[in-house]
């Protein structure tokens, strides 16, 4: 019942109009000069305040959204003001800003000879000063609602700042900026108060058309309602063309210039509104895209093909040389056509490490960075040579898999022919060639990382960066894809670095492993030295073993070699000599080497204690049980030793390791 009052409260005025309107007459009274006049003038007055509108308020929206500074929730106030000023106030506040004894007309009247008030230049300036909040605030939460990691691809693929602006960042907020100048222009058609206070209403120079309605109210009543009838069917035709844009983030289907659609992909309905974040459905007040994600089909075979070897980066095969300091604080030195797993827990760092290789964080920097002999440390993103590719890919929406692969060579110059072949070329080197006309929302995840990876190889870059490239895929769709990644990183000149918490990736993959934790490096080695030899707990326990920090002790007789006490609680007897006492050692225990019982073993184990099974796991044809103790313990058995034990989740178990199955990390 509220909500019908509502409706009831706004629709009352708008029937008046309708039912005060005289029809008989209406073509005669909307073609008299003086409406005519007023029509073409109000037309003029908000297209320009329109166009000054975009001038300045497109880089204030991208201000606001995308850079902290001080002051900036005031500037945000200062933009919003005008819009809950009443119009009277607003056209004094313009009379003492841009009159002529004003802060500034006067100035501006001496400098250019121009004189705002009572001019059509000066109804120009009264509508955008009331108009430009609605743009300003369109396009801000547009921008806000896109993530900065299409632009910061599109940088790390060799395009410069305004590029990135002109085909990346306008592209995917276009349907924000259709609303915001939409309804600015509106505001600014309809503008009455700040016009005829900072103006006046002369005819044929400010008299605009809700200034003539103001007039037809003293004179003729009903010519004042046919000329508002005209306001309001100029208004609704707006939001009707809108088609409620600004409040879902849609917009119709399009193909951008340059991109050739002529074949519509498979199971395809024609449409290609796609989303944003290349094929999870959502629909944001930030104007992206949103649209039901169609079938993408199959997912292409992997298998091998003839097929030429990869071009080459620019300068041939490139070492990488770096010192990052700030958050994350790392040297490395790599050899070229090596690629490095760069593993670690969540927050060690990982991220923070690749962005600040490409120059995109404030967190931490690379204060030498040599790729060969040259130092690009002090270069922009955009010119270093540094290709990324983010956790999804981030393939821009509004393109298809074909310009989203050439992408990077068009920025560097490369001509459009070209680009599109060479392109063309990667795609089919992946297995995704079929798909070059499909956009992002139309593509697999597994279709949709393999466009991504052939974009970054496409670059042609010195330096690639994948930043958890599989994470989001299936295990079958992963295998495939890991398949074709270390096929084509074998044939990479330059340096590779893969952010993985797969031990399987990171084994596959990578001829070198960096462990960071806390953001420093704990370990770099090649893959078995870090497998038999982890340094650090959560690498153990990523490749499956137990990994318990402790400190040493004075052997405690008996054979033992010594005795390690447990950072959390418990002793370990260890049969290998260790460090003098009071050294920091890793014990590493594999799964295979814990014995379980149900009875207290009286044999040779020499660490025993007792624990509850917390959860039990199939992995390959054997059981992984995990059981909270001190120290909690990672034991593997076979399914019929299960059954013998009659193990379930909460049932005690005694846990035995033998002294000779642990060995030492120092730390």
């Amino acid at each position: 019942m509220p909500a019908a009052l509502a409706v009831a409260f706004l629709l009352v005025p708008l029937a008046g109009v309708l039912a005060g309107t005289p029809w008989t007459g209406l073509p005669e009274r909307l073609t008299r000069p003086a409406v005519l006049e007023a029509l073409t003038l109000s037309l003029a007055v908000s297209g320009w305040a329109l166009l000054l509108s975009l001038v300045l308020g497109v880089p204030l929206a991208w201000l606001l959204a995308r850079v902290r500074f001080p002051g900036r929730s005031l500037v945000r106030v200062l933009v919003m003001l005008p819009m809950v000023l009443p119009p009277t106030v607003a056209g004094v506040a313009l009379l003492q800003g841009y009159g002529r004894q004003g802060l500034l007309g006067g100035r501006l009247e001496a400098w250019t000879g121009l004189s705002l008030p009572f001019s059509t230049a000066g109804a120009v300036v009264a509508a955008a000063f009331v108009s430009l909040p609605f743009l300003v605030i369109s396009l801000e939460g547009a921008l806000s609602g896109l993530h900065p990691r299409y632009e910061e691809t599109a940088a790390s693929l060799g395009a410069p700042p305004l590029r990135v602006f002109a085909t990346v960042t306008l592209p995917m907020v276009a349907p924000g900026l259709l609303a915001g100048a939409a309804l600015c222009w509106a505001r600014a058609l309809g503008e009455f108060g700040a016009t005829i206070t900072f103006a006046g209403n002369l005819p044929g120079t400010t008299q605009t058309l809700p200034l003539q309605v103001y007039l037809l109210l003293q004179d003729d009543p009903e010519g004042a309602t046919a000329v508002s009838l005209l306001l309001l069917a100029i208004a609704t035709a707006v939001l009707i063309a809108l088609r409620g844009r600004w409040l879902t983030g849609r917009r119709p289907a399009a193909s951008p210039a340059g991109v050739d659609h002529s074949a519509p992909p498979p199971g395809a309905d024609g449409g290609t509104r796609t989303p944003a974040d290349g094929g999870t459905e959502a629909g944001t007040d930030g104007g992206t895209p949103s649209a039901p994600e169609p079938n993408p089909g199959p997912e292409p075979s992997p298998g091998p093909a003839p097929e030429p070897s990869p071009p080459a980066a620019p300068d041939g095969g490139l070492p990488l040389t770096a010192e990052v300091t700030g958050s994350t604080r790392v040297s490395l030195g790599v050899p070229a056509g090596t690629t490095v797993a760069v593993v670690g827990p969540n927050g060690a760092g990982k991220t923070t490490l690749l962005r600040a290789l490409l120059g995109l964080t404030p967190r931490a920097r690379a204060e030498r960075l040599f790729l060969g002999d040259r130092d690009v440390s002090a270069l922009p993103p955009h010119r270093r040579g540094v290709a990324w590719v983010p956790q999804d890919g981030a393939l821009f929406p509004h393109l298809s898999a074909l310009a989203n692969t050439a992408y990077g060579a068009r920025a560097q110059g490369v001509s459009r022919a070209d680009a599109r072949r060479e392109a063309q070329r990667w795609l089919d080197r992946l297995g995704v060639g079929g798909l070059a006309h499909r956009r992002p929302g139309e593509l697999s995840g597994g279709q949709a990382q393999r466009v991504a990876l052939a974009r970054a190889l496409a670059a042609h870059p010195r330096l690639l960066l994948l930043d958890e490239p599989l994470a989001a895929l299936d295990q079958t769709t992963r295998a495939a894809v890991r398949h074709t990644l270390r096929t084509h990183l074998a044939g990479f000149p330059g340096v590779c670095l893969i952010v993985t918490h797969d031990p399987v990736e990171a084994v596959s993959l990578a001829g070198r492993v960096l462990v960071l934790e806390e953001g420093r490096a704990v370990q770099y080695a090649a893959p078995p030295e870090v497998s038999r030899h982890p340094r650090s707990p959560w690498v153990a326990r990523m490749l499956g073993r137990n990994a318990w920090p402790g400190t040493t002790a004075a052997a405690d007789g008996g054979g033992a070699a010594g005795v390690l006490h447990l950072d959390g609680g418990g002793r370990l007897v260890a049969a290998d000599p260790l460090p003098p006492a009071g050294s920091r050692v890793l014990a590493v225990v594999g799964p295979e080497a814990v014995s379980l019982h149900t009875r207290r073993p009286s044999g040779s184990p020499r660490n025993v204690w007792r624990g509850t099974v917390r959860e039990i796991g199939a992995q390959g044809g054997r059981l992984r049980v995990l059981i909270d103790a001190e120290p909690d313990v990672v034991a593997e058995i076979t399914p019929q030793a299960a059954a013998d034990l009659s193990l379930g989740e909460g049932s005690p178990v005694w846990v035995g390791v033998k002294a000779t199955e642990v060995t030492f990390v120092t730390l």
